[in-house]
C-alpha cells in the first residue's frame, strides 16, 4: 500500500457493509480515505460467488435485505437509486404439516386475514411496528442518538419487544400465526425464553409489511460494488489482499475505522490498549454458528403447498414448539435432530442468478459455536419434509460450516454471522457498555462492525455511526 506524503484523513479496515458505508460517508464528506480489505474481493458479507456450477450465482452470506431499504444509512446514501431491488411475490412462508403454509405478505391486512382469529393480535403486535414506519426504525437502528426520532413509538415497541418470544407468542391462539412468529424470532439465534427475542421477531415481520424482503438483482455483490464505485468516485483509494494484523502496519491517518470484531481488534491494538478496556473486550461473547448449504437446482423446489413457491424466504421448522425446541438445543450446545432451517429462493425474485429454467436455493441451520458437525442430512430432511422430491432436483451443492465461514470472512468467528451474541446483555453493551461504544480508548480509532450497535444485519449503521463520530473529530 502507498500513502500520500501527508497521509490519509481516514483509513478503513474491512469492506463489509459497515466498512463500506463508513468509508463512503467519510469520502463524500471530503476526507481522503483508504480502504483496506484482506480478501481479494470486496464486500464482506455482501459477496456473491459461483459456489456450485458456472452460471449459478450464490450470495455467500446476506441475500434478503429489508434493512438495506429501511436503514437510515442506506436511505441517506440512496442505494435504492443505485441498484435494483427485486421483491418476491411473497416475502416469507412458513410451511406446516398437513395444513396450508403460514404466509407473511407485503400487505398487512391480507396477512392478518390469513391468520383468522389471530388477525387482531397480528395487527396489534406486528402492525403497530409496521405503521410506525421509518421514524421507529431510525430510533431502533441508532439507539444512542439523542433525541430519538420516535420516542413514543419506541416505548410501545419495547413493551412487547423486550419480552421473550415465548411470552408474546401466547397472544396468538392458532398454529399458523404462532409458527410465523417463531420463524421471525428465530433470526435472533437465541432461545425463545430469552428477553428481546420478541423484538427481533416483531421488527422483521413489520419490515416485510413496510418495505418488503427484497434481494438485489444480480446478487448482493451488486450492492457492494455500487458502494465501492461511490467511494472511488469520491476520491477514495481501495486495496484488496491486504490483511492488517497490527495497527502499526497502517499508513499515517487522522482516524481509523475498523470493521472487525473484538477478537481481531485485541490482536491489532493490544500494546496500545488500556488494561481495563482490554479486559472488558476479552469478555465479549460470540454466539452460535450456522451451517449453510447452497444448491444449484434443475427446477423449482417442489413444495407440497404450491403457495410456498412464491416466497423469497422460507422458514422450515414446523410449529412454534418445534422451532423453540431446536433453538433451545443450539443454545445448550446440542445439534437439533430437527433444526430450524432458514431457506432462500432468490431466483423466485431474481431469475438472473441461474441459467434459464434453473434455480438457486440456500438453506442454513443454527449450530453450536465452532461446530464441526456436518448438518447436510438434517437440513435436507427438513426440506424434504415440506418439499418431497427436493433431492432429485439438486444438480450440485456446496456446504460451509462454521470453520469455512470464518475462513471466508474473519468476522464470522466460530460461524457467528451476527458479530457476537445478541442477548439482552450484549444488546446494551456492544462491544462494551459505553455512551459512545464506537470510539475506543486508542486515539483516533473507532470500531464499526456488527459487534457495535445496532448489531448484525446488512444495514451499515455501525459504519454510519462510527464515521459520523470520526467526522466530528476531524
Amino acid at each position: 500500500m502507498s500513502a500520500r506524503a501527508d497521509g490519509f484523513d481516514a483509513v478503513v479496515v474491512g469492506s463489509g457493509p459497515n466498512g463500506l458505508v463508513g468509508a463512503v460517508r467519510l469520502a463524500e464528506a471530503g476526507c481522503r480515505v483508504l480502504l483496506l480489505e484482506a480478501a481479494d474481493t470486496l464486500g464482506g458479507g455482501l459477496r456473491t460467488e459461483e459456489l456450485t456450477l458456472p452460471g449459478f450465482r450464490h450470495d455467500v452470506c446476506a441475500t434478503v435485505l429489508p434493512l438495506a431499504l429501511a436503514s437510515p444509512a442506506f436511505r441517506a446514501l440512496d442505494v435504492a437509486g443505485e441498484v435494483a431491488f427485486d421483491h418476491p411475490p411473497v416475502p416469507c412462508a412458513h410451511p406446516l404439516d398437513g395444513a396450508p403454509a403460514a404466509l407473511v405478505l407485503r400487505d398487512l391486512g391480507g396477512t392478518a386475514a390469513g391468520f383468522g382469529r389471530d388477525a387482531a393480535a397480528w395487527r396489534a403486535v406486528v402492525g403497530g411496528t409496521a405503521r410506525a414506519g421509518f421514524p421507529l426504525v431510525d430510533t431502533l437502528l441508532a439507539p444512542l442518538d439523542l433525541p430519538p426520532r420516535a420516542p413514543l413509538a419506541a416505548v410501545r415497541y419495547g413493551a412487547t419487544g423486550a419480552l421473550p418470544a415465548a411470552a408474546v407468542a401466547r397472544l396468538f391462539r392458532d398454529a399458523p400465526a404462532r409458527a410465523a412468529f417463531a420463524g421471525m424470532a428465530a433470526h435472533s439465534i437465541l432461545p425463545f425464553t430469552a428477553p428481546v427475542t420478541a423484538g427481533y421477531g416483531t421488527l422483521l415481520a413489520a419490515l416485510a409489511h413496510s418495505v418488503g424482503w427484497p434481494v438485489v438483482r444480480g446478487g448482493s455483490q451488486t450492492l457492494a460494488d455500487a458502494l465501492v464505485a461511490r467511494l472511488r468516485a469520491a476520491g477514495g483509494e481501495v486495496v484488496t489482499g491486504c490483511r492488517v494484523t497490527d495497527l502499526d502496519e497502517l499508513p499515517p491517518a487522522r482516524v481509523v475505522l475498523l470493521d472487525v470484531t473484538p477478537r481481531q481488534f485485541l490482536a491489532m491494538a493490544r500494546r496500545r490498549m488500556p488494561r481495563v478496556y482490554r479486559a472488558r473486550l476479552e469478555r465479549f461473547r460470540y454466539g452460535p454458528g450456522v451451517f449453510k448449504l447452497d444448491y444449484a437446482l434443475d427446477g423449482p423446489v417442489p413444495w407440497r403447498d404450491p403457495a410456498v413457491a412464491a416466497a423469497g424466504t422460507v422458514h422450515l421448522g414446523g410449529t412454534f414448539a418445534e422451532v423453540a425446541a431446536a433453538e433451545r438445543d443450539v443454545a445448550q450446545g446440542r445439534h437439533p435432530e430437527r433444526p430450524f432451517v432458514l431457506g432462500v429462493q432468490a431466483t423466485v425474485a431474481d431469475p438472473t442468478r441461474a441459467p434459464a429454467g434453473k434455480h438457486t436455493f440456500w438453506a442454513y441451520c443454527h449450530v453450536p459455536h465452532g461446530s464441526g458437525v456436518d448438518m447436510t442430512a438434517a437440513v435436507e430432511t427438513q426440506v424434504e419434509r415440506f418439499a418431497p422430491g427436493f433431492r432429485d432436483r439438486v444438480l450440485a451443492r456446496h456446504a460451509m460450516g462454521p470453520a469455512a465461514l470464518e475462513a471466508h470472512d474473519a468476522n464470522e468467528v466460530g460461524g457467528d454471522i451476527a458479530g457476537g451474541a445478541a442477548d439482552w446483555r450484549q444488546f446494551v453493551s456492544r462491544p462494551v457498555l459505553a455512551r459512545d461504544p464506537w470510539r475506543t480508548p486508542v486515539p483516533g480509532v473507532y470500531l464499526c462492525s456488527a459487534s457495535t450497535p445496532p448489531g448484525g444485519g446488512a444495514h451499515g449503521m455501525g459504519g454510519w455511526s462510527a464515521a459520523g463520530r470520526a467526522l466530528r473529530t476531524l
